[in-house]
């Protein structure tokens, strides 16, 4: 595939008039729709600025050139077009209601009817970028849009045998030149009809052996080798304000050839007796998204391909796993049985705070999670395959059981242990529920910074510097008691402080660092005997309710990191 044309496909098969497939189940209508489209012009609003003083908001039109009619019939059609972002992309994603409606005039319409407001669930649009589950074959990619867009009234016998008729029909398109006879209308790049005919007719011949694909936009672009040659004859091209020129002559030449052209006669008269008697509607098209599948039955397929993924991406599980259980073995070595002493003081609360900020900088791995999909997860959102809520709580679920909650209690079995924490199931039990609490707060965090982001490398400097901020007021850098107020207050916001206080109560209370107290019942100055002791001088809390109200804060703020994640994702810009 050469990289200079872009690979947008449109396919629309007939439907019902509620939206639904006709009765008759069949994947194409044996009669087909066309499409045509009247003045289309597209424009978009730009911002710029940092301030919302100095903002300046512009107009740029993207389809100006575009102000023109057209029509296509239920046959293979074809656009060739040159770079990425290009009038004729721009223009499918118009045919396809995939730009917002807000700057779009003109009309498209289908079989004569305005395009039902959602067009977007009833066609589909292959892009240009890769937006399938690349772990998944073609048929398990196939059978997951068939699950999702067919609707429940078609039996999954039905559905599979869809999925086997359109395998072997893309084989047979794949050997067959004979693509007219497919009565389904695809508009796809790559493939021309009219050019070869128009050519020769404007003066232009293609080269023996020269790829038409690429004599066509060599002509347009003003750099085919007759082109090119006859500017070595007549001028120097170097003068850019020449090669402009020179390239809208070319431009206005073609488009005088067309019009003088037999196809262009039938294609105007075929779009007045469409627009006959018609008036344009003047407001703005509206676009929603219809589902075909209930709540349940989207759930059970995303979720499913969801883990098929995960377990498909090794690197990105089972290996995370291994890293956890590696990293246990390693911080278990080094603080390897702890004492009943003032190192065992020491020791216990270094300990405790690598294991809880672990726990925070190991979530980073999830903001990868909405971002690598962001583009399957708009495609197929905007197509009515599923829900925002569906596809958030599949996301959810896989990564807080997979790389989450397995993890913390791996990491958990191993490093308690040997390090050798106060040996009760109780306090075992507790170990790892807040272990696997700081890890669910900070995945939500995680999520909530990311949900709207496009880079990886960006939302990971957010997170960062947020951990980091974090660590500050945690109970170990800085005794808390100490802060001065108007600073104080920042610790309420720390997940790990709410993660290490946890661990500290569940570890000192109940714990004697002294072994024997001296005859005359005097410490040496600085010298605590008791874990009460300790955690009264870190002004913590240490009865069961100042346990548990850690738990409390970090399951409050899971729940709002999520909220703030799933709105973000939500609100997400709807047209590509």
């Amino acid at each position: 595939m050469s990289e200079r044309y872009n690979s947008h496909i449109l396919v629309m098969e007939d439907r019902g008039t509620n939206g639904s497939p006709e009765s008759t189940g069949t994947a194409m209508s044996p009669h087909g729709s066309t499409v045509s489209f009247h003045n289309i012009h597209y424009k978009v609003t730009q911002r710029s600025g940092c301030l919302c003083i100095k903002r300046k908001t512009t107009t740029k039109d993207i389809l100006i050139d575009l102000k023109f009619s057209g029509l296509m019939k239920p046959r293979l059609k074809s656009l060739l077009c040159k770079g990425c972002g290009c009038v004729v992309c721009s223009f499918l994603d118009v045919l396809a209601a995939r730009k917002d409606p807000a700057g779009l005039s003109g009309e498209v319409l289908i079989d004569g009817a305005p395009q039902p407001p959602n067009f977007k669930c009833l066609s589909g649009y292959v892009v240009q970028d890769d937006v399938v589950m690349g772990t998944l074959t073609v048929r398990e990619n196939f059978r997951f849009s068939a699950a999702l867009r067919l609707p429940s009234s078609v039996s999954q016998e039905e559905k599979e045998g869809k999925v086997n008729r359109l395998i072997t029909e893309l084989a047979d398109i794949l050997l067959d030149c004979h693509l007219s006879r497919y009565s389904t209308l695809i508009i796809i790049i790559f493939l021309f009809v009219y050019l070869s005919a128009l050519a020769p007719n404007s003066g232009y011949t293609c080269e023996p052996h020269n790829n038409p694909a690429d004599f066509f936009l060599d002509v347009i672009n003003g750099d085919s080798t007759a082109i090119a040659f006859d500017r070595i004859k007549e001028a120097d091209d170097s003068d850019p304000d020449r090669v402009t020129s020179s390239r809208q002559n070319i431009e206005d030449h073609l488009v005088q050839e067309y019009r003088g052209s037999q196809y262009y006669g039938e294609t105007k008269a075929q779009l007045e007796q469409i627009t006959m008697n018609r008036e344009y509607s003047v407001k703005t098209p509206s676009r929603t998204i219809t589902y075909n599948t209930s709540f349940s039955t989207q759930f059970r397929w995303v979720l499913k391909r969801t883990f098929t993924n995960l377990i498909l991406n090794p690197q990105t599980s089972f290996a995370q796993i291994g890293v956890t259980v590696f990293l246990a073995l390693i911080v278990g070595a080094i603080f390897f049985g702890v004492k009943n002493d003032q190192s065992g003081l020491q020791n216990r609360m270094g300990a405790l705070f690598f294991i809880t900020t672990n726990q925070c900088f190991s979530s980073v791995s999830s903001a990868e999670l909405f971002i690598t999909e962001r583009k399957l997860f708009i495609h197929e959102y905007i197509s009515g395959y599923y829900r925002v809520s569906v596809y958030f709580l599949c996301k959810l679920l896989s990564d807080i059981i997979t790389l989450r909650t397995l993890p913390a209690i791996f990491f958990s079995c191993v490093a308690y242990f040997m390090i050798g924490f106060k040996a009760t199931v109780e306090a075992f039990f507790l170990f790892m529920l807040t272990v696997a609490l700081v890890a669910y707060t900070a995945t939500a965090m995680t999520m909530a910074i990311s949900a709207d982001q496009s880079v990886v490398a960006i939302a990971n400097i957010f997170m960062t510097i947020a951990f980091v901020f974090m660590m500050i007021f945690s109970g170990l850098l800085v005794n808390l008691p100490s802060i001065v107020d108007w600073l104080a207050w920042f610790q309420y916001l720390s997940i790990p402080r709410y993660g290490l206080t946890a661990l500290q109560i569940n570890e000192f209370v109940g714990l004697q660092l002294c072994g024997d107290i001296p005859l005359n019942g005097t410490l040496p100055p600085g010298m605590t005997c008791t874990g009460e002791d300790f955690l009264k001088n870190q002004g913590i809390d240490y009865t069961t309710w100042g346990l548990w109200q850690n738990h409390v804060a970090l399951a409050i703020m899971t729940i709002i990191f999520l909220a703030i994640a799933y709105l973000k994702l939500r609100f997400t810009k709807k047209f590509t």
